[in-house]
Order: structure tokens, then C-alpha cells, then sequence
């Protein structure tokens, strides 16, 4: 699949259910909100970029500790319900900018902090796309990962990676800590931090918000009742496919 077929097929996935991500409960909730705002306490001037915004959660979380926030995503969709959301809630210092993450269309070193959350999965190349973040932020600028991790163990790996292309097929990969460890290296970052937790995945909602077609979802669930006690006990998968799964948040710095 060629990157231009990719970046439609994640415009086409997100764009027709933008506002179910706005009012969504896992997107608009997590402890993780509470360490980006700790990041930009006292930095009234910083320039933060939301990388892969989605409907802008962590931009509206941020936006009044600083003095601007960049909302930046692929789906034209979801930065409308962006701009609609930061006006209503009267947050002015938030604009949004269309693109991939693999080519920033901004100058190098415009940012203090670049913030990215539940995003990366979707990126078509992880080290491209953070070699731009290392690009675009100041000497010294600070960035925050925060997605989905693979366990690293083969056999869970491709359970987790079969599930989420099932749900969504603009999915291309949750890697796991080592990975992202390696890739943030190799584009010229220093990680700070890495921590794990854990997200709980009601299937319903998790289905639904994607409007996964119902033949994707049946194969999902054939898939958790057929697989070993070991991939149901690390997923804690229940009677109705609600699931958890590894949650990262790495910090790194330039």
C-alpha cells in the first residue's frame, strides 16, 4: 500500500465519525492529561504542537497554560470539530494545520513542547515522523508519547495487532517499549521517561466509534474465543470482547 492510499484510508476511517472522538470517554479522560499540564505549568509563552490531534482533547487541555497551541492531523474532519470545540470553549490561542506527521510543514525548532496522544499507531513511519518532532522542537524542547503499546511477546503482539487492524484498517502497528526506545534514539532524542498503564476497552463503544462493519466485529470476537488462556488472561478479555490493553507514556527531550 502506497503512503497516498494509506493517508486517504485514515482521512476516510476518521473523518466520518470526528465528533464521536470528541464526546468519546476514553479520549477525553486519562491520568496523562494531569503530566502534560504539570509540563507546561509557568510557560505562558510556550508554542505547543498536538501532533496527530484527533478531536483536540489534549489541545484543549493545555491551551490555557500556554500561548499557542498547533492542532495538527490528517483529517480535515476532525480539525472542523477542532476549531468548533476551541471557539466554543473560547480558547483563541488554538489553530489548526492539515498534514502527516512524517512532513511537518513547519520550520525548524518552532516548537517548545510537542504532545502526542493515541496517534502514532496510525502513523505510515514512526522514525520519520519523530525524527521531524526532533526537528521542529527547540534545542531543549520536551515531547510526550502517549499510545497504545504492543507486550513485545510474539504471541500477544499478534493477537493485539490482529484486533486493532480487524476494528480499524488505517491501524499499522502498537509497538512495544523497546521499540519506541530504539526509534527515539536513532532520530536523535533523549528519552527521559517511560512509564506503562493500562486502558480499559469496552467493545461496544470501541466498535462503534469506528463503525467497524459488522463482519470485522464477529471476526474479532471469534478471534477472543478461540485464542489460549494466556492471551485472554494478559488482555482480561470478558464475555462481551470488552478488553485492556498497554497504554505508554514516554517523555523525551531534544
Amino acid at each position: 500500500m502506497s503512503d497516498k492510499t494509506h493517508e486517504e484510508n485514515v482521512q476516510r476511517q476518521f473523518g466520518e465519525q470526528a465528533s464521536a472522538y470528541l464526546s468519546s470517554q476514553v479520549h477525553a479522560q486519562g491520568a496523562e492529561f494531569a503530566l502534560l499540564q504539570a509540563a507546561v505549568a509557568g510557560r505562558a509563552d510556550a508554542r505547543v504542537l498536538d501532533l496527530g490531534c484527533g478531536a483536540g482533547h489534549v489541545s484543549f487541555q493545555v491551551a490555557p497554560l500556554v500561548g499557542e497551541v498547533v492542532a495538527y492531523d490528517l483529517s480535515a474532519q476532525m480539525l472542523e470539530v477542532v476549531a468548533a470545540a476551541a471557539e466554543q470553549r473560547g480558547l483563541g490561542n488554538v489553530c489548526t494545520e492539515r498534514g502527516a506527521a512524517e512532513k511537518l510543514p513547519f520550520a525548524d525548532g518552532e516548537f517548545d513542547f510537542v504532545f502526542s496522544r493515541y496517534s502514532a499507531h496510525h502513523w505510515s513511519d514512526l522514525g520519520l515522523a519523530l525524527r521531524e518532532v526532533r526537528r521542529v522542537l527547540k534545542p531543549g524542547g520536551v515531547a510526550a508519547f502517549i499510545d497504545v503499546m504492543s507486550p513485545g511477546s510474539p504471541l500477544l503482539d499478534t493477537h493485539l495487532q490482529t484486533v486493532e487492524v480487524l476494528r480499524d484498517t488505517s491501524h499499522v502497528r502498537d509497538y512495544s517499549a523497546a521499540e519506541w526506545l530504539q526509534q527515539v534514539s536513532d532520530a536523535g532524542l533523549y528519552t527521559r521517561s517511560h512509564t506503562r498503564q493500562r486502558l480499559r476497552l469496552e467493545f461496544g463503544s470501541w466498535v462503534e466509534r469506528m463503525r467497524t462493519p459488522e463482519v470485522f466485529r464477529a471476526a474479532i470476537r471469534a478471534l477472543q474465543a478461540a485464542v489460549g488462556e494466556e492471551v485472554r488472561e494478559y488482555f482480561e478479555i470478558t464475555d462481551d470482547g470488552s478488553f485492556s490493553t498497554d497504554v505508554l507514556v514516554l517523555w523525551a527531550e531534544r
